[in-house]
């Protein structure tokens, strides 16, 4: 797809998993179980956060929102059912936490565009607008009740729209009447890859861990211990960060996992690939010590440059 900033478009997220953590301790439980903080979250308050394992290698990328009596966990398509298993084993007998799959129940719409705010002005969704990312509110379109938040997981602008399956036909049309273009999930993959979100299987595997990722923003340095942090904080620390993820724009298209060479040796792996109208761009992470922005490498039978994407962040 050509993306166009004038365009307001939506990607409809329900095959993504929706989990719910409830309980008194629910907090205190995610806090330690992931790489934000969470102690002192408000209702109404929303953070991106990574789950990782005891050696920080990556398990997803999750958006939470913080209600009254829970916390929503958006995490990636088809890993529902294993991340829950993997926090279930964390909930011990006297624990005052509960987990559920509510993703059958629920349909995700994401509305991505500089003008979607607009859109919230036409439904009457005033209130949230130039609000905080992560920010949200329970609210109704046509008597639709739908958890609205800031953000639109891409670094694009836009909001993400959580609400009740039985409505989705129903809210579709709805904003499709006041204008939204509906993308596809192949449209959102290439959207996903230009802005340089990692996904799990390419960018999010047990190859690596959340800094390397660039994903510097879902992570507390201030916090106590939690799953992963010893390695997370040594990394930090010393600076010990050995390869990076960056955008790669390509001279063709490229299948990845594929090495990516520089002058015959193995500088990194291509993870990610699309074509697009203005060009060939992927995600690739390479060797710290090899190079970064104007870096030229070789990936496959293509010459590739890397390149910065908005939604990865490297501070060193």
């Amino acid at each position: 797809m050509n993306y166009q900033p004038e365009q307001v478009l939506l990607c409809d997220r329900s095959s993504w998993g929706l989990l719910q953590i409830t309980g008194a301790e629910r907090l205190n439980y995610l806090h330690n179980q992931s790489t934000n903080k969470f102690d002192q979250r408000l209702p109404g308050e929303g953070c991106e956060t990574v789950f990782v394992t005891s050696t920080a290698r990556t398990l997803d990328l999750a958006t939470t929102y913080v209600t009254e009596d829970a916390v929503l966990v958006i995490v990636s398509p088809q890993r529902h059912e294993y991340l829950l298993k993997w926090l279930d084993r964390f909930i011990f007998p006297f624990d005052k936490v509960e987990l559920r799959d509510i993703s059958s129940e629920n349909s995700i719409f994401t509305i991505l565009g500089e003008k979607s705010a607009t859109l919230l002005q036409k439904l009457g969704l005033d209130s949230l607008i130039g609000q905080p990312e992560g920010n949200h509110q329970l609210l109704e379109i046509e008597d639709i009740p739908v958890r609205v938040a800031v953000g639109s997981d891409l670094g694009i602008a836009g909001y993400n729209l959580i609400f009740p399956s039985k409505y989705r036909e129903k809210l579709l049309q709805k904003l499709l009447e006041n204008g939204v273009e509906l993308i596809s999930d192949r449209d959102w993959e290439q959207l996903r890859i230009l802005q340089g979100r990692p996904a799990p299987d390419r960018e999010l595997t047990e190859d690596y861990n959340p800094l390397e990722a660039g994903l510097w923003q879902t992570i507390s340095f201030d916090k106590g211990c939690y799953i992963g942090q010893e390695t997370i904080a040594r990394l930090n620390t010393y600076n010990g960060v050995k390869q990076k993820l960056w955008g790669i724009k390509l001279s063709q298209e490229v299948t990845p996992p594929t090495p990516v060479t520089a002058e015959g040796s193995k500088v990194g792996m291509l993870t990610s690939c699309t074509v697009t109208p203005d060009g060939i761009f992927g995600l690739a992470y390479i060797k710290t010590k090899a190079g970064g922005i104007g870096f030229k490498v070789t990936v496959g039978d293509s010459i590739g440059e890397i390149i910065t994407v908005p939604f990865v962040q490297h501070p060193n």
